[in-house]
């Protein structure tokens, strides 16, 4: 009876998958009853049952899972060769359960409609536009950089600790679900890695656990990310799968939010891609656009590039591809390479409007 059970459980691996690839053409399917419909109801209780704990219980449930993994392979290590069947089988029968949870938790947002359609905006931009957008995100940058920092060669410090900004992230989606209900965020669920070291030498800033729901933080990044990556990961638990479009989000909320150390965050953030992009067509344009940002802003970017290449290590370009190519599996055809996507949305949503 057992042996039927991991036999089906093994059958309906098969079965998942071949739905998951019909569901992929049906992006409106998703976005009306998932994503705006079940994973709302899923997301929001798993935030109440684990967000008051004060550490990560997504953290806690891959240590286990990985001590039993070890331990299991070790005791059955002798049936790879002896009972071949029931070994995979068995292994068959455990990826079965986790790809269903993985999904019905999380995972089905990956197939949901594209954010420029939910938030009925435009895809596309033509290079003047970028380049007066992002003339007026320099000039918006450097004002609020001349009044947190002492010169405009001087980088930014932020003024609170990496725990506090986690709670000052609600105030942002507040503001911005004033515009866009269905980006209310409550309750808070958001914590420091216990893995943050080896999310470091991975090359990761922090990730979202799907079965608990919990947003993980590499607790080691600058502070001066904290904003923007507490905001992108929230953006994760809202159901916005793509790590674009997460950075988009996570970057308005950051701009709408009251604190102006947290505006300063997301508009820098927002800048660095513009910038990044204006490289990517003209290089001279691109130097002679540099000139005009505050040296400060400058510094609070090699700060964070300082931070990374401190852990350089020959595995993480290994980690990076790997996770590209994950992304790339689930509907993400520009894997973690989309620039140019969250560049278009910042220039699209703002428009003629203010910043």
């Amino acid at each position: 009876m057992l042996k039927n059970k991991k036999l089906g459980l093994v059958i309906f691996l098969g079965i998942q998958i071949i739905l998951i690839s019909i569901l992929k053409n049906y992006p409106e399917f998703v976005e009306r009853f998932y994503s705006n419909g079940l994973y709302v109801y899923i997301s929001k209780l798993m935030r109440y049952v684990f967000g008051w704990i004060p550490f990560s219980v997504g953290d806690i449930f891959y240590t286990l899972a990985g001590i039993y993994a070890i331990r299991w392979l070790v005791l059955n290590r002798k049936r790879v060769v002896k009972d071949t069947k029931n070994w995979l089988l068995d292994i068959g029968a455990v990826l079965s359960i986790a790809y269903f949870a993985f999904h019905i938790l999380w995972a089905f947002n990956y197939y949901r409609q594209p954010l420029y359609k939910f938030l009925n905006l435009k895809a596309d931009y033509t290079t003047e536009q970028l380049v007066s957008f992002t003339k007026r995100l320099i000039d918006k940058s450097n004002t609020i950089h001349s009044q947190l920092a002492i010169n405009d060669s001087t980088k930014v410090e932020m003024p609170f600790s990496k725990r506090e900004a986690f709670a000052k992230v609600l105030n942002g989606y507040e503001k911005l679900s004033e515009e866009y209900p269905h980006l209310y965020y409550e309750p808070k669920s958001i914590k420091k890695s216990i893995y943050s070291t080896a999310l470091t030498y991975m090359g990761f800033s922090g990730y979202l656990n799907p079965f608990t729901n919990e947003a993980q933080v590499n607790g080691l990044v600058p502070t001066y990310k904290f904003p923007t990556t507490s905001c992108h990961e929230a953006a994760h638990q809202l159901g916005f799968a793509a790590e674009n479009e997460a950075n988009f989000i996570g970057s308005l909320a950051a701009i709408h939010n009251d604190d102006i150390h947290f505006k300063y965050s997301g508009y820098t953030f927002a800048l660095r891609y513009c910038l990044v992009e204006i490289f990517r067509r003209d290089k001279d344009l691109y130097y002679e656009i540099l000139s005009t940002v505050n040296k400060g802003i400058l510094k609070n970017y090699q700060e964070v590039e300082s931070f990374w290449k401190s852990y350089e290590n020959p595995l993480e370009p290994l980690f990076a591809d790997t996770y590209d190519s994950f992304l790339k599996a689930n509907n993400q055809s520009a894997g973690m390479r989309s620039y140019s996507y969250v560049v278009a949305l910042l220039v699209n949503y703002y428009g003629d409007k203010a910043l």
